[in-house]
Order: C-alpha cells, then sequence, then structure tokens
C-alpha cells in the first residue's frame, strides 16, 4: 500500500509567513530611514498611558474573544516592569492568564455547553463525555499540541466537559512557566540585556522540548486503529 502523504503544517507555515512578512516590513523601514526602535517605544508609551489595571484585565478578558494573548505576554515586563517591578508583573501576567483560563471554560461550560447539546439532541446526536479515566490525558494533549490556538483548547475542553479544578491546575502547570520564559526573554531583548536573553531562550527551548517528549509520550501511549 502506498503511504499516504504527509499533511503540510499550515499552522507553522502561516506563523513563518507573517514572521517573514513582519521582517521585510522592518527591514522596509530601516532602509527608509524610519526609527523602528523609537516607534516601538511610542507604543510602549500608548499602552503604558492604559495604566496597569487596564491592561491585566484586558489581558484576563480579551483573549477569551480572539484578541492574541501573545500581544500581551511580550509587552507585560516591558511597558510595566520598570514602574512595578519585574516579579510584580510576573505575577500580575500569570494571574491574569489564569483569570482566563477560567473564564473561557466557563463560557464553554455553562453558556455554550446547554445549547449546544439541545441543537445535537435535536439532530439525534450526543455531545461526547470524556471519561474519568481519560481527563487528564485529554488536558495534557491539548495543551502540548501545536497549532491550536489557546483560546480554542480553553473551549473544547470546556465544551468536553473537563472538571474545573483538574483543568485549571494542569493548564497553569504547563502554561505558567512557558509564558514566564516567554516574558523574560521579551524583556530582555528589548532593553538589550545579551546573556539575560539568552538563558531565557534556553529556557524556553527546553519548555518546548519537554512538550514535545511529553506529546510523544502520549501518542505512543494511544492504541493502533484496527
Amino acid at each position: 500500500m502506498a503511504e499516504p502523504a504527509s499533511r503540510p503544517n499550515w499552522s507553522l507555515l502561516i506563523k513563518l509567513a507573517a514572521g517573514a512578512v513582519l521582517a521585510l516590513a522592518a527591514v522596509a523601514l530601516i532602509a527608509q530611514g524610519v526609527d523602528v526602535k523609537a516607534l516601538i517605544q511610542r507604543g510602549l508609551e500608548l499602552i503604558r498611558g492604559a495604566g496597569p489595571v487596564a491592561y491585566f484585565t484586558a489581558m484576563a478578558i480579551l483573549p477569551a474573544f480572539g484578541v492574541p494573548g501573545t500581544a500581551f505576554t511580550l509587552t507585560a515586563v516591558p511597558v510595566f516592569g520598570p514602574r512595578l517591578g519585574t516579579v510584580p508583573v510576573l505575577a500580575l501576567a500569570l494571574a491574569a492568564l489564569t483569570a482566563n483560563i477560567a473564564l473561557t471554560h466557563f463560557l464553554a461550560s455553562r453558556w455554550f455547553r446547554p445549547p449546544l447539546q439541545s441543537l445535537l439532541r435535536r439532530l439525534g446526536y450526543k455531545l461526547p463525555q470524556v471519561e474519568s479515566a481519560d481527563v487528564t490525558d485529554l488536558i495534557v494533549l491539548l495543551r502540548v499540541t501545536p497549532g491550536i490556538p489557546f483560546p480554542v483548547q480553553n473551549y473544547l475542553l470546556g465544551l468536553a466537559g473537563v472538571p474545573f479544578v483538574r483543568y485549571l491546575v494542569i493548564s497553569c502547570l504547563i502554561q505558567w512557566p512557558i509564558n514566564v520564559a516567554i516574558m523574560l526573554f521579551s524583556d530582555a531583548l528589548m532593553h538589550g540585556k545579551g546573556r539575560l536573553a539568552f538563558l531565557a531562550l534556553m529556557g524556553l527551548l527546553a519548555l518546548l522540548t519537554a512538550t514535545h517528549l511529553v506529546r510523544k509520550h502520549y501518542g505512543a501511549r494511544r492504541p493502533a486503529p484496527p
């Protein structure tokens, strides 16, 4: 039998294409004599002017409605670190991330799941219920699978009816270290701290490698199809 052709990773290709476009745009601006660093600093000042309360509230709510969470993760420490301190900003950002994880689960399980169940029931179907023994595996596997946007992961797990406490604890254990590494890396890069940026990048790569190994482990545990 002929082996099926491997499907391209469209999510990775889109991210690479977006990165290439941004890099080309930056090169074009520099070539025209535009001070890109000054533009970035101006943008950060506008964000800083909104204040930490508005910023971290938005970080907790807006990603649940499609706003990229990386926009907050990359700017939190560079914007508010000099004013509040790095550790307090990291704590506030993780609190906002945790609130977002909880919010999306609430929306999916309390608002979206009941009408979806009703609709499927009318069509003669039933929304699958995750077995208790498979809940942890499902949460971990979704969290370490690349290509699925973070809010989509939250909504899928909420629609699947996974227990809230287990969902929250496992999600935080996986997401907190990765987000801390990203925030430290962006701050070090923004302020020219080469050694700290290198250490944060190495930590991030180590965490991503760990998620890859976990994903490989869970993939090997899946039974072969008949």
